[in-house]
């Protein structure tokens, strides 16, 4: 019985063969051209060997000319399909099979699903933190023409270190995208996302911080570092920063006592133990990067968030020529909430609480609907509080409801069921 089962486990997937012949392919059109070269060059040879040379007695058996000639026909066709079938099997095999190997997919699936995400929809993605990251590792099953526009403003751990010493952008976020968006979880993504825990002067830095501050000095300057490193791990769509320029967040913190006091810096916001009221970027006016800029306006979709309301979305969104581009395009405009509070920023926020600061600082007609989460876990956590799904209602506004914590982390979106969402989202506006 064990034999009977081995020699099953090992027939050829014929499902994944004929796969080949399913439209969205791009692969019929060369077959039929490549069997027509073969057909016409059949032709000229044969005309060429009959001009040149007698045609010899036994010619009429190898022909079956003896054979009816529809059945003729039929055989000859058929034995031409399976030959060039075959043909194209060993070639997908000998050429194309090592590129995917990895994958553990037939070649015909993985090529169909490439054609499909690259005409799937232009979507920008606008934010910061692990939220966005999550984010797009969703949204690349779905389309592969991502972008994804990254705050520049952190100044804390690893990327804050770096910004200091070396006079660079903070390059966490922007790796994270990075390493979000990789064509697979290889070893390479992993080695990138990895972080020191120990060495003098290296302890908590991370490897792509790094590596991404050294492509920075090879290549002079930062965008084509980050050009480079994305480059290096083959990620599908593009990530991008708000602005060039470096830039400290501002916050207008009101305190228990009503004392309104200035905190400067990312990292000092959430410790600044207040009620957030206005956050504002120094210097006010940074350009936008222009790339950012064109992003946003050939978008079919604009998502905002999930991420830090006041330290990851707003410092994008506060520059100027950014929010203008969002005023300017007619793609939708998507918020996604948060699923839990966060300590110093958004305490006893709802959904709504969050979608009032978004208009407070942007105007009330920049968001076309949201995506908000309704689930709760199973456990209690003390030190959680989860975002209530309060909502007011918006005329033209188009709200969706969904169960999308992360069964392993339910502190954090489930990327495939946010995903999904967006699409249904982007199919009703």
């Amino acid at each position: 019985m064990m034999r009977r089962r081995d020699k099953r486990a090992k027939r050829p997937d014929w499902q994944a063969h004929l796969r080949w012949l399913q439209p969205g392919l791009h692969v019929k059109r060369w077959l039929l051209l490549l069997a027509l070269g073969v057909g016409l060059l059949s032709l000229g040879g044969s005309s060429l060997l009959r001009e040149f040379y007698p045609v010899p007695p036994y010619f009429y058996y190898l022909t079956l000319q003896f054979v009816a000639r529809p059945l003729r026909a039929i055989l000859f066709l058929a034995l031409g399909l399976g030959s060039l079938t075959a043909g194209l099997w060993g070639l997908n095999q000998a050429l194309l099979k090592p590129f995917v190997q990895g994958s553990g997919r037939p070649v015909s699936e993985v090529l169909y699903d490439y054609h499909r995400r690259s005409h799937g929809p232009r979507i920008v993605a606008l934010g910061g933190g692990h939220g966005q990251a999550m984010l797009l590792r969703g949204l690349k099953a779905h389309t592969a023409n991502l972008t994804a526009i990254v705050t520049v403003a952190d100044d804390g751990g690893s990327s804050g270190r770096l910004r200091r010493e070396l006079g660079i952008l903070p390059p966490g976020d922007l790796r994270n995208c990075i390493a979000a968006l990789a064509s697979d979880e290889s070893l390479m993504t992993r080695l990138f996302q990895y972080r020191f825990i120990d060495g003098a002067g290296l302890e908590g830095h991370n490897f792509g911080n790094l590596f991404i501050s050294a492509m920075v000095s090879v290549t002079g300057s930062f965008e084509e570092a980050l050009q480079e490193s994305s480059r290096v791990l083959a990620i599908q769509g593009q990530v991008l920063p708000s602005t060039l320029q470096a830039v400290t967040l501002v916050a207008d913190v009101q305190q228990a006592n009503g004392q309104l006091t200035r905190v400067r810096g990312e990292s000092a916001i959430p410790r600044a133990s207040g009620r957030v009221l206005n956050v504002m970027l120094e210097p006010e006016k940074p350009p936008a990067y222009p790339a950012a800029v064109k992003a946003i306006l050939g978008a079919d979709l604009i998502v905002i968030g999930p991420g830090s309301l006041y330290t990851s979305l707003l410092p994008n969104l506060l520059v100027p020529e950014i929010a203008e581009a969002l005023r300017a395009t007619s793609a939708p405009k998507l918020y996604v909430c948060n699923l839990t509070t966060q300590k110093g920023e958004t305490e006893n926020y709802t959904a709504e609480h969050h979608i009032q600061a978004l208009e407070h600082h942007l105007g009330m007609a920049l968001l076309s609907g949201a995506i908000i989460n309704t689930e709760l876990p199973p456990t209690a956590h003390a030190t959680v509080q989860w975002v209530q799904p309060e909502v007011t209602t918006r005329p033209d506004w188009h709200i969706l409801y969904g169960e999308l914590l992360d069964a392993q982390d339910p502190w954090h979106h489930d990327s495939a069921k946010l995903a999904a969402l967006i699409m249904k989202f982007l199919q009703t506006v």
